[in-house]
């Protein structure tokens, strides 16, 4: 015999325990003569009587008794698996998984987590450093932080930076021994150390050379594939010039331990880090807060920032 049909079992409830086919009916959002017609099926699959019918009124027989008492536990259980769907809907609850480019876990993440942890503390995060350009819904990703400009237009962003500066710096000692590069045309003559992308491709010198902003092709005697401690100790240790997001470099100026070069050939910010995920359609509750959560951040930032440099001027603010 094959197994009975959802509906059918649910119209057979309904009925019993509303005593009615036409409140049945409402509860279902169903005609009662679908409701009527699932009963009949049902008893037809069985082969017993499950409902006795009046003009009065609807009752249960001796099988359909017995049917609904076994059926009882199962459809409480059933209905319990659904609210707790539910719930894992509506509450800021449960696993997140992030994919995160690099200078966004250092410096949008890094600093904010674990306070966010700590309001949140029913909902995991599960975070993937990773430079490349990661398919958020093949790798089942909840959502990724990117550049703007590196994410796909038919996804749902959030900026979570402001815009990201890139400076050109070096030690006061590099540049006492060689001399400071006056123009971006002086670049050839000096040592700069390179950082490899996880594409392969060289973190770009883009400088504004006649209100254009190009790139410039550099050379020196390291390379590195990532902004780790080596890049930016050597350049500390006098080995060259680096350009990197201000945000790298930012504590290294504050100490005076590398000083900006070529300020004014500087190219505009960068977009700055967005958060992005597919779609807005059930969006899971730890999302939205993360959401909020990492806007507001940015926000209160920024406000701190800008009553540092209405403070100290001379000081640059750092683009987070």
């Amino acid at each position: 015999m094959p197994t009975p049909g959802f509906a059918e079992t649910s119209a057979f409830v309904a009925v019993v325990e509303q005593k009615s086919f036409t409140k049945a009916a409402k509860q279902l959002g169903l005609s009662p003569p679908r409701v009527s017609e699932l009963v009949r099926q049902l008893e037809e699959r069985l082969g017993v009587r499950l409902v006795e019918r009046t003009t009065r009124s609807v009752a249960a027989t001796a099988a359909g008794e017995r049917l609904i008492e076994r059926l009882r536990p199962a459809l409480e259980e059933y209905a319990a698996a659904f609210e707790a769907a539910n719930e894992f809907r509506s509450k800021p609850a449960g696993l997140l998984r992030l994919t995160v480019a690099p200078p966004a876990a250092d410096f949008v993440l890094a600093p904010v987590i674990p306070r966010f942890l700590k309001l949140y503390p029913e909902i995991s995060l599960d975070i993937s450093v990773d430079g490349a350009l990661t398919d958020i819904v093949a790798g089942r990703f909840d959502a990724g932080i990117r550049p703007g400009e590196r994410v796909a237009r038919d996804m749902i962003a959030v900026r979570v930076s402001d815009e990201l500066a890139s400076v050109v710096v070096a030690a006061p000692d590099y540049l006492k021994r060689r001399g400071e590069p006056k123009s971006p045309q002086e670049l050839g003559a000096h040592d700069c150390i390179r950082v490899r992308l996880p594409s392969g491709a060289f973190f770009p010198w883009r400088l504004r050379i006649n209100r254009r902003v190009v790139e410039v092709h550099v050379e020196g005697p390291l390379i590195s594939n990532g902004t780790s401690a080596i890049p930016i100790t050597a350049a500390i240790e006098g080995a060259g010039l680096i350009q990197l997001p201000l945000p790298y470099v930012a504590g290294e100026l504050a100490a005076g331990r590398l000083v900006t070069v070529l300020d004014q050939w500087a190219p505009p910010p960068s977009e700055g880090f967005f958060l992005y995920y597919p779609s807005r359609r059930q969006t899971r509750a730890a999302l939205k807060v993360l959401v909020d959560f990492l806007r507001d951040a940015r926000r209160h930032a920024s406000d701190k920032r800008s009553a540092f440099a209405a403070i100290e001027p001379s000081v640059r603010p750092l683009a987070l």
